[in-house]
């Protein structure tokens, strides 16, 4: 029988000459199209992947079967021949009214899940009256003040046959308690809602911006849910930990890996630093991912991202279930991929874009409207991208055997060198104390500055060819009908809102503002506080005030 080892021999030698007696004297005639080839995040690519380039003979650690550990092939044992991803359009503009029928169109015409997006003053936990909000109400998603407006946006949708993802971080016990209160209303008890809530605020802190409190201040809120949850809310998904931010802000895959898994490792170490064992919550942790324009290079992220967080579980957390060390994730296309110039172009991106989150095994996805580098996505366009979805599963014929590119030369190389750079980020953060003081440092931050500088100016260069950006130009004259928020939203969002505050219990909303700050003062768990302040329909402006009172506001580091 011939050894692994003179078989490896035998490909080196094959590959060999093939290099020497075939691609060199080719290319000696025929000059490739470039010097160098390379991924969106600067990996060198090679003319030629083959079996002697892939030395790692420990298979079954490194690869394994789909639903086994290190999950590299995906979490599952059937993937997607069991059911498909989940389809989650990302929606929310004006006020609840509004969003509520984007909703119910998007259910309508096939999605399987919701995707919340929130208006920058919720985001920041700001009323739609506060001077701070003004000119941001329900633009960039849904303005919410009170479960009123909360009653109004899930009005006919049943929450326990639905799941539902809310993107909001800093205020995000607010939202997760009117979520609650809400189901509750319909007769739903929490123990029977599912959904996911990013709570993923450290990088706010790193990529996005949304953030209030002080890192330690707002580690507490985070840690609070966890616990609230683990026993309150058991099929709530309490963070989303999020890379997709750090990619949009420009960072490479490995970068994205790496960091947000750093984020992941902070949260776990929160988590049992307050008394948590890891299986209790580890199970209901997710995260949230870009699915950028390099097709292998995600297909590849993705598979080296669950491998990665699979070993760090079981060896630096020592977790004992089996989804403890799943990494579960959401996907997203890329935003940042997206151009003004020929916006059709954009439905070719985000098709790529959903090829490579399907190939990579994401457990839901959301795909991006053609417009959206100029505006919310119109109606029409929010269905096309959706269709996209649809086609993928339905035609393509990709969904029908599991984590098809696993062996490919190339991608193992890949998903190897992806793993390994990434590792080396994570063990660099640990060096510097972990990622909150990497984080105020301003490492992490100037790592992605650098990465991004270096992308922009290989297109600046004709380095980097975006076709209809810095090739391919045509003159555009005229302009793709964009959805527009009608200015008449921010003063209908504050009378509704002042209307609200006439007809509830103020003094009983004072009251439990009151015990919430008597609590944050304290060591109390915040989340059945909040949800009762919630409940007598204090705003969500008045519940943030009245932690900023007791933890001040998180003032940003400049990072040169």
């Amino acid at each position: 029988m011939t050894s692994l080892e003179e078989l490896k021999d035998k490909a080196q030698k094959a590959f060999n000459d093939w290099e020497e007696k075939s691609y060199k004297r080719f290319i000696q005639k025929n000059p490739e199209r470039q010097k160098e080839f390379s991924t969106i995040s600067f990996v060198p690519v090679k003319p030629l992947y083959s079996p002697e380039q892939f030395t790692d003979e420990n298979y079954f650690n490194k690869i394994g079967f789909p639903g086994e550990y290190p999950y590299t092939r995906g979490i599952q044992p059937t993937m997607y021949r069991g059911k498909l991803w989940t389809m989650r359009q990302y929606a929310g503009f004006g006020n609840a009214l509004e969003s509520n029928r984007r909703y119910k169109y998007l259910l309508s015409q096939g999605t399987s899940g919701l995707s919340v997006a929130f208006d920058l003053p919720t985001q920041i936990g700001y009323d739609s009256d506060d001077p701070a909000a003004f000119g941001e109400v329900g633009r960039v998603g849904v303005a919410i003040d009170t479960l009123a407006d909360m009653e109004i946006l899930f009005e006919g949708i049943p929450l326990d046959k639905i799941s539902t993802s809310m993107t909001i971080n800093a205020s995000a016990s607010v939202l997760l308690a009117m979520y609650i209160a809400v189901a509750e209303k319909q007769g739903i008890s929490k123990d029977k809602i599912n959904g996911t809530i990013q709570n993923d605020i450290l990088k706010e802190y790193i990529a996005r911006g949304t953030y209030i409190y002080p890192p330690k201040a707002s580690m507490r809120l985070v840690t609070d849910i966890f616990k609230y949850c683990a026993n309150e809310v058991p099929k709530w998904n309490t963070i989303s930990i999020s890379g997709y931010h750090i990619r949009e802000a420009g960072s490479t895959a490995a970068q994205e890996v790496g960091f947000t898994l750093a984020n992941g490792i902070a949260y776990v170490e929160a988590a049992i630093s307050a008394g948590l064992n890891v299986d209790d919550f580890a199970g209901q942790l997710s995260f949230f991912f870009n699915s950028h324009i390099d097709l292998f290079e995600e297909i590849a992220k993705f598979r080296a991202a669950r491998r990665l967080w699979a070993k760090i579980m079981h060896t630096r957390f020592n977790a004992k279930e089996k989804k403890s060390l799943m990494l579960r994730f959401h996907s997203q296309t890329a935003g940042s991929a997206l151009t003004a110039q020929q916006i059709d172009n954009n439905i070719c991106r985000v098709t790529i874009q959903t090829l490579a989150a399907v190939l990579g095994g994401t457990q839901s996805l959301h795909t991006n409207g053609k417009d959206e580098a100029l505006a919310l996505p119109t109606e029409a366009s929010a269905m096309t991208a959706l269709r996209t979805q649809q086609i993928v599963a339905y035609e393509s014929g990709v969904a029908n055997t599991i984590d098809p590119l696993a062996g490919s030369y190339f991608i193992e190389a890949l998903t190897d060198q992806i793993e390994n750079e990434a590792w080396e980020y994570i063990l660099k953060i640990d060096a510097l104390g972990g990622m909150i003081s990497a984080i105020e440092d301003g490492y992490v931050q100037s790592e992605i500055q650098n990465a991004a500088y270096k992308f922009e100016k290989q297109i600046e260069n004709n380095e980097r060819i975006v076709v209809g950006v810095n090739k391919f130009q045509i003159n555009e004259n005229q302009k793709p009908e964009l959805l527009k928020i009608d200015e008449k939203v921010q003063g209908e969002q504050i009378k509704f809102l002042s209307t609200t505050r006439g007809r509830r219990n103020n003094d009983e909303v004072e009251k439990r503002l009151i015990c919430l700050k008597t609590a944050a003062g304290g060591n109390d768990n915040l989340m059945p506080f909040i949800l009762e302040a919630v409940k007598a329909y204090a705003s969500v402006g008045e519940i943030c005030n009245t932690l900023r009172e007791v933890f001040g506001e998180y003032k940003e580091k400049v990072v040169m």
